[in-house]
Parts: structure tokens; sequence; C-alpha cells
């Protein structure tokens, strides 16, 4: 996998990215990361947060910055169990997952599914009634939005599952990742939820199967999950790429079955 950002930065500025795989128990990663401010080399903060994520955090004046990472994974990494801080935090209203808005509407409209089947019956209630539409939502919109345009990207879906989940009481969280056979190939956002002692990816877009998706950070909402993150200057991303394969494709994802990134 690969990613590679070009930022114009045009007063000095602390940056934050989240781009770098998860530091798993059970995975091998090799790996570059290369910060190069016109033509100069940076070395970054790294910050490790929950779940393995690595927020790697510069402080930087104007110029062009040029960010390279490059990785190959290996293994399978190991489940960690949920502590109950996470079960709590992740049954709680967030900032794009507003759980506390869909209180009435999600027990109107899943009542009666068992609560085992809650979270296929949601992914699929979201696919049905969004359409994944390329730049039709802007960034600070949440999931009440997204259910209203009828319209998003990966992370709108997310959070609209997120958020019907945990008005559901089930404790649910989003997760960035990097996914072999994404179309359109990007960063991808995707959806998990805690039940029966583990926690369970769902992705309602059904862009890329799941089994091949590599972790890159966990949080309550994309607040907690975005690559860049800009505190106190004035940026512009004026180029991105990212790529992602396996050495052989992944099995078929009908988008029901119960699978777990680790």
């Amino acid at each position: 996998m690969s990613a590679s950002l070009d930022v114009e930065i045009h007063a000095p500025a602390v940056l934050e990215f989240q781009i770098t795989v998860a530091r798993q128990e059970g995975l091998e990663v090799a790996e570059t990361l290369s910060f190069e401010l016109d033509g100069r080399s940076i070395d970054p903060e790294e910050i490790l947060g929950p779940h393995g994520t690595r927020i790697h955090k510069i402080d930087c004046g104007s110029g062009s910055l040029r960010v390279r990472y490059d990785a190959a994974v290996y293994g399978n990494a190991f489940a960690v169990p949920a502590s109950g801080y996470d079960l709590s935090v992740y049954l709680r209203p967030s900032r794009y997952a507003e759980s506390d808005k869909f209180l009435g509407f999600a027990a109107a409209e899943f009542g009666a599914v068992a609560s085992a089947d809650l979270p296929v019956a949601v992914s699929n209630w979201v696919r049905s009634r969004i359409s994944y539409v390329a730049g039709s939502s802007e960034p600070i919109d949440g999931a009440v939005e997204t259910l209203l345009s009828g319209a998003g990207v990966c992370r709108d879906f997310a959070h609209l599952v997120v958020a019907l989940l945990r008005a559901l009481n089930v404790p649910a969280r989003l997760v960035a990742v990097y996914a072999p056979e994404c179309v359109p190939m990007d960063f991808h956002a995707v959806a998990e939820f805690y039940q029966d002692g583990i926690w369970r990816a769902i992705d309602a877009t059904r862009l890329a199967p799941r089994l091949t998706m590599v972790r890159i950070a966990t949080g309550r909402d994309a607040s907690d999950v975005a690559f860049l993150d800009n505190h106190g200057g004035n940026i512009t991303l004026t180029g991105m790429s990212v790529t992602a394969s396996a050495d052989s494709p992944a099995l078929l994802d009908n988008g029901d079955d119960w699978i777990s990134i680790w």
C-alpha cells in the first residue's frame, strides 16, 4: 500500500497525519515514511493513539510539503479485547455520528429486529437508501445530513451505520483502512460493531472486500481518524493518491458475513 500527499502551506502550521498502518500484534510491517518541505527532510513526532493508531505530527513553516508512505504488511493481527472504556465511549453520540438524534427513528425502524441481526439489518438499510456519489457531501456533514440528502461517500455511509447502531445500544465505531480492490481507490472508511465479545466490520458501501482491509486509525467518527488535521495554519491539499493491493484476490464478500479487521 502507498499514500502520496502534496500540501501547500501558506502560513506556519502544525499538521497531523494518520496514514500509516496501525501497530498491531501479529503483523509484520515493512514501511517507509518521509516528509519533505521544499526539499528539506522533516522528522515527525509519532504519537500513539488508541487501538494502534499512529499520528505523525510536524510543526513547520510555509512551503511545499511532500509526504510519501509505502508499506507491505504480512501476517494476521491478533484480536484485542474491548475495554470497558471502549464499550462506554463507542455507545455515546459524537460529532459526526449523532446517535442521540436517531433514538426514536431507530427504535421505530428496527425495533422488531432481533439484536443479533441488527448490524446487518442496519447496514443493508443504509445501503438501500443512500447513494454513493463522490463529492456529494461536505467535510462537516454528519449522519443526519447524510440521511436527509440520501447521498454520500464511504465516511458518510459509515457514520450513518455507526449512529443507528449506537441508537440501538450496539457499541460502534469508525475505522479508516487501506482497502485492496476498492473502487474508487482511496482511503476507505468502514464501521465496526461489538457483539459476542469481538469487534466486527461492516461496510454499507460494499466497495471492497473486508478480508484484505488493513487498519489505519480507529475512533468515534471521522474527527478521530482523519488522514490530515491542520492546527493554526493555512494550507491547500494540492495532490493525493492512494494505492492498495493484495498478493491474491480476496474471497467474495457478500457483505452479510461477520468479518473482523485485525
